[in-house]
């Protein structure tokens, strides 16, 4: 049976990479409309203030960022897929 301390600490570590890549994708995403589909510039403030969120939401991991980094390079990756499914349907 796995110690329940490292359990809570995975859990934590994955809200953590969820959190932090709905950040960056969706920040990007908002700032993106702003400035090629012409959306209003409230778009764009607000992505930029995602987009500073993002770069916090790292400080709140209990491992060492070089190591959170680069995990959350996989994450990101399987996030952005999941994010052209829904919101872009793309399907290749």
């Amino acid at each position: 049976m796995p110690d329940t301390f490292k359990v809570k600490k995975i859990l934590y570590s994955l809200f953590f990479f969820f959190i932090a890549g709905l950040c960056e994708i969706g920040g990007g995403y908002l700032v993106w409309l702003w400035l090629r589909e012409d959306m209003s510039w409230i778009f764009g403030a607000i992505g930029g203030f995602i987009l500073f969120l993002y770069g916090i939401v790292p400080t709140f991991q209990p491992s060492h960022f070089h190591r959170i980094y680069a995990a959350y390079g996989g994450v990101f990756i399987a996030m952005i897929l999941l994010w052209g499914l829904i919101f872009e349907k793309c399907y290749s």
